[in-house]
């Protein structure tokens, strides 16, 4: 380093080059913007009457993605995507509301949940008695 006046006006003038101007404004990029900050979380969520996944016909299928909104075809994406956060995506602590009352007909129901919660995969299913003990459980997510 001969010169280090030079080497220094050198740096600046290839930082401006490659960086630009500093303006002093801060400009986000949609690609880099708050909603680049989020994980993704995109689920589909199917039903149908039998005991497993792996027997039935999925009769309904609704997508429901949670960042950096609430969006999908699920009838009531915000509520499904408030309730999972309230479970920390734990699709296994969510519980029947208090108060509905089901018949004690057997006509199972599998529900599946497939996909990212939070960058993380999801593979989940829940087999219930009767349509209205799956539609009992959680506030909305499974009332599709």
């Amino acid at each position: 380093m001969r010169n280090p006046a030079r080497w220094a006006a050198r740096l600046g003038l290839t930082a401006a080059a490659v960086c630009g101007p500093l303006t002093g404004a801060a400009h986000a990029d949609p690609a880099t913007g708050p909603a680049a900050l989020h994980a993704p979380s995109a689920l589909v969520l199917t039903t149908g009457h039998g005991e497993s996944s792996a027997t039935v016909t999925p009769e309904r299928a609704v997508t429901l993605s949670c960042a950096p909104r609430a969006a999908g075809t699920h009838p009531n994406a915000v509520a499904a995507c408030a309730e999972l956060r309230g479970a920390d995506g734990n699709l296994d602590a969510l519980e029947s509301r208090p108060g509905v009352w089901c018949t004690r007909e057997y006509d199972p129901v599998v529900v599946r949940v497939d996909g990212v919660w939070q960058g993380q995969y999801v593979s989940h299913e829940r087999t219930f008695a009767n349509e209205c003990v799956k539609n009992s459980y959680g506030a909305s997510l499974f009332t599709f």
